[in-house]
């Protein structure tokens, strides 16, 4: 690709990509110039084309743009690792999900990617101790996507959530990098505990649409958790379970399941 900035895509190729796209973009339907100059072309870094959207998104009658987007504009300069996994999770996006075509449909489009960076500030708030705005960011995360992530959990990056209808990560949770999973998973508690009670995903996973992972257990890296599957047991690390309650079926069938995206059981690669 000829990028029409060399010197941009040599310092941040995925936002120099973005910028390239955009403009395509309006030329192809000028009745989305408003919103692809507004989100994207008007900003000169992805960051603050992200804190635009965050406002955007999250804005109401209860909390205005103008206060929602101080608040991101201050997370991204105050961490510089949430523009660092912003830009893991669209290349995540790009590279699994096979209708997205354009590094700028999640910025646009997905509310899966944009759930995620929207955690990432209210997690960010959290850390800081501002804990009663980072529940509303959750709040209004929830109301906005269909997504409701604890702003506790801790979440890596190159996440890539598909679909994004009805997720729930619970407080104690743990992701890892380079994690996908589809719509309708929970990774949640079993009862009324209060301590470390949700599940530990490590680095690679695969969860399919439906499956619950219940309780403080781990699932090992580079594992598959199939559809439908709720998980109450440890998984060990590079296995696929499947079933209600979940059990070993096999391998994992790939080095990379989370990156390949096989949901196929009994199939290997």
């Amino acid at each position: 690709m000829a990028y029409s900035n060399p010197m941009l895509a040599e310092i941040d190729p995925v936002w120099a990509q973005i910028t390239d796209e955009a403009r395509a973009a309006v030329v192809d339907e000028p009745l989305l110039g408003g919103l692809i100059h507004g989100s994207v072309l008007h900003h000169d870094k992805l960051e603050t084309a992200l804190a635009f959207r965050f406002s955007q998104k999250l804005a109401s009658a209860e909390m205005s743009e103008q206060i929602l987007r101080e608040i991101a504009d201050s997370a991204y300069a105050s961490d510089l690792g949430l523009g660092e996994a912003a830009r893991a999770d669209i290349v995540a996006v790009f590279d699994r999900d096979p209708a997205c075509e354009r590094f700028i449909q999640p910025v646009l489009f997905f509310k899966g990617f944009q759930a995620i960076q929207a955690y990432r500030i209210g997690h960010w708030l959290w850390t800081q101790g501002r804990k009663d705005l980072s529940y509303f960011v959750q709040m209004r995360i929830s109301e906005a996507f269909g997504v409701d992530i604890h702003p506790a959990a801790r979440i890596g990056k190159g996440i890539m959530i598909d679909h994004a209808h009805s997720i729930v990560i619970g407080e104690t949770a743990v992701v890892g990098d380079n994690v996908s999973m589809l719509h309708s998973v929970t990774l949640g508690g079993t009862g009324k505990e209060h301590d470390d009670r949700h599940p530990k995903i490590e680095n690679g996973v695969l969860i399919g649409a439906g499956a619950k992972v219940l309780g403080n257990i781990t699932v090992g890296h580079c594992s598959r958790i199939a559809a439908g599957s709720v998980v109450l047991e440890p998984v060990p690390p590079m296995k696929t379970v499947a079933g209600v309650p979940a059990k070993i079926v096999g391998e994992a069938g790939c080095a990379q399941p989370s990156i390949s995206m096989d949901q196929l059981l009994g199939r290997s690669s």
